[in-house]
């Protein structure tokens, strides 16, 4: 009895073992066992796109893997595991699939690249810049910055509109869960004050995840700068020229400073602190208008004085910038 239970035992144990030699066997041959990267994940128009193979279960350097593009054959060889093609325009689909013969049986890969296109704007919220300035405000230091993107993503000959699309946006590499989802196609955030700029990244997809497009930006930083200009009683400010160093006082004149790129926008909020000084003597300025300071020259007077003004955002321990020019009269 005893060697007749040992043999059912040794029977039983040798079935245990196949059983589990026989669904390795079973699992190295499943399609989920070969992993697939695309870079870029969403390409763009006419963008190279590389496809690299590799597996957990085989040794794909060993075996004879075929490429072949909508249907035709591309590329073939031993351990082949890497592909690079080109993706077509916007709203055409590219069909790449790689056949694994593996020891077990022939394994498809198949990949649809989709490509599309993504544009990204982005606006320093509260930036100053003074009228008629031909550039763009620029952020400084705890700045509001705002983000968005316009995806153009086609099925076909129709375009999907971008308000009906879903949005992940990352600041700085990091998820931003409560700016993305349905139809948010704008992202704000305050720039980092300890970095020299900040990088903003979207993907926007269909609802159905079958169409996606990406894009990423990075938005760099400027410290706030003052800049001195004559305001003219008959002219206005003349923007056209700024005044530098050993500018010469004729009569009664007055200075006007443009603080550019600080925060807030609106420069006549009470927010913003200014303090002039001539000769490291302070000035009370009076009226509204802070950034202005009237200057005489005394007749039979001359010499040089220097003009200085400092600027702090009360709210912002980094939203400063000062100015210092040596006039003559």
């Amino acid at each position: 009895m005893n060697f007749r239970f040992l043999s059912l035992s040794l029977i039983t144990a040798f079935i245990a073992v196949l059983g589990i030699i026989f669904v390795s066997k079973v699992a190295a041959s499943l399609p989920d066992s070969i992993l697939i990267n695309i870079v870029p994940e969403n390409p763009a128009s006419n963008e190279n796109v590389s496809i690299t193979l590799s597996s957990y279960a085989n040794n794909l350097d060993s075996v004879l893997i075929t490429w072949s593009v909508n249907g035709k054959s591309a590329s073939s060889g031993i351990g082949q595991k890497s592909f690079s093609t080109q993706a077509l325009a916007a709203g055409s689909e590219t069909t790449v699939t790689a056949t694994i013969a593996l020891p077990d049986g022939d394994i498809k890969k198949t990949i649809i690249i989709r490509p599309s296109i993504m544009v990204l704007l982005w606006q320093a919220n509260d930036s100053y810049v003074p009228p008629f300035y031909k550039g763009k405000a620029l952020p400084s230091p705890d700045s509001n910055v705002k983000v968005i993107a316009l995806p153009e993503i086609r099925t076909g000959s129709q375009m999907v509109n971008p308000n009906n699309m879903v949005y992940a946006w990352k600041q700085d590499y990091t998820n931003s869960q409560e700016d993305s989802g349905y139809g948010k196609n704008s992202f704000v955030y305050r720039s980092d004050y300890l970095e020299n700029s900040n990088n903003v990244s979207v993907v926007a997809s269909t609802i159905d995840q079958k169409y996606s497009s990406e894009a990423s930006i990075d938005i760099g930083m400027t410290q706030p700068k003052i800049v001195f200009y004559k305001n003219d009683a008959n002219l206005g400010t003349i923007w056209e020229q700024a005044l530098s160093d050993g500018h010469r006082i004729q009569g009664d004149e007055i200075v006007e400073a443009a603080p550019y790129f600080i925060s807030p926008k609106d420069i006549r909020i009470p927010t913003l602190a200014w303090n002039w000084s001539i000769n490291d003597n302070l000035v009370n300025i009076l009226g509204f208008r802070k950034n202005l300071i009237p200057l005489k020259a005394q007749a039979g007077v001359s010499g040089t004085s220097k003009i200085k003004l400092e600027i702090r955002n009360r709210d912002k321990i980094f939203g400063t910038a000062s100015k210092e020019i040596n006039v003559e009269f």
